[in-house]
């Protein structure tokens, strides 16, 4: 008797941990494939237009936007903030001072529904070097960042998402406290916020599908990634691997575009060289969406980094990548 009892709990067992399996398999498989179905519906056309108008307004009508181009900064604010505002979210700026002149981050928040107190954060800096319009580095960022805001309004969300435009990301405050998202991050953990993570959007415009054209910060790297520069690339330091991941399955659910990723030490070069590394100081994960910047693009930091040099189809399939990313991270419990 005994025996036919446990053999009777043992087959039970089995069939409902089948259940709760495919079950599993099937809220997954379901997830993935609404997600699919809603990157299917967004007209493509439009998300190209928009991320185009956003570059030719930075890049081309405003121009350069150094640390000291008061004026022009002014203006990236002036069009960042109606932009958000349009698209129907309350603005917040982040005030500080350095060397005496007044700098701000631009941001706005799309609270969760089921865990609001965890936040993503997607940012984007909309400074440049100056005597650079700066339109893949870092127009181009910006522009996604305002069309994810846009796509992303009417979603809803269970964690709380923060779409940063910072300031100050470049020389000569590089790598230093006074980076827009080194004060923003700083705020956050003054504020013991629970950041689930954050995805830095730096230089995500420029494409080359000619074998070559793509460079390496090691000459090692060869070894193992393309030479044409064709793809996008998420980096990120050791501790963001596991982030990096998820936000690499949720990106080919998006996109057919070509993606390659990086976790490493951030000693090696090109790894940190973004607002990402402010959330890192912080204890914070985070990961880098990029074109690669100065290792593809000859542009970088020069007069010539210009609207048109940009591939907009390719961009707007890296928003359409991004948004599925945001979508199931913010719904990952």
């Amino acid at each position: 008797m005994k025996k036919r009892v446990i053999i009777a709990l043992s087959a039970g067992a089995v069939i409902i941990i089948l259940v709760l399996s495919s079950y599993r398999y099937y809220d997954s498989y379901s997830s993935e494939n609404s997600l699919r179905v809603k990157n299917r519906s967004m007209p493509k056309d439009i998300i190209e237009l928009n991320l185009e108008n956003t570059v030719r307004k930075l890049a081309g009508d405003i121009g350069s936007r150094g640390y000291l181009q008061k004026h022009a900064l002014d203006e990236s604010i002036d069009y960042i903030t109606t932009e958000f505002k349009s698209y129907g979210y309350d603005t917040y700026f982040q005030n500080y001072a350095v060397n005496g002149r007044d700098y701000k981050n631009i941001w706005v928040e799309k609270k969760g529904k089921g865990i609001p107190e965890k936040i993503l954060v997607i940012g984007a800096h909309y400074d440049t070097v100056t005597g650079t319009p700066g339109a893949d580095d870092n127009a181009s960022g910006v522009a996604g960042l305002l069309e994810l805001a846009r796509i992303l309004i009417h979603e809803p969300v269970d964690k709380t998402v923060h779409f940063v435009a910072f300031t100050l990301e470049e020389p000569p405050f590089f790598r230093s406290r006074s980076m827009g998202s080194y004060v923003y991050a700083k705020g956050l953990k003054a504020k013991g916020a629970d950041v689930e993570g954050m995805i830095c959007l730096e230089s995500i415009g420029y494409f080359h599908d000619e074998p070559g054209s793509q460079q390496f910060p090691l000459p090692f790297f060869s070894f193992f990634y393309p030479d044409t520069g064709n793809f996008i690339t998420f980096v990120s330091d050791i501790r963001s691997r596991e982030f990096l991941e998820s936000a690499k399955k949720y990106f080919t659910i998006g996109t057919e575009l070509p993606l390659e990723s990086l976790s490493t030490l951030w000693i090696v070069p090109g790894v940190d060289l973004s607002d990402h590394r402010s959330f890192w100081k912080f204890g914070y994960k985070a990961i880098m969406v990029t074109d690669t910047a100065l290792y593809r693009n000859p542009h970088y930091h020069g007069p010539d980094d210009s609207p048109d040099t940009l591939d907009y189809a390719r961009m707007a399939e890296v928003v359409m990548g991004l948004r599925t990313t945001i979508s199931g991270l913010a719904d990952q419990f």
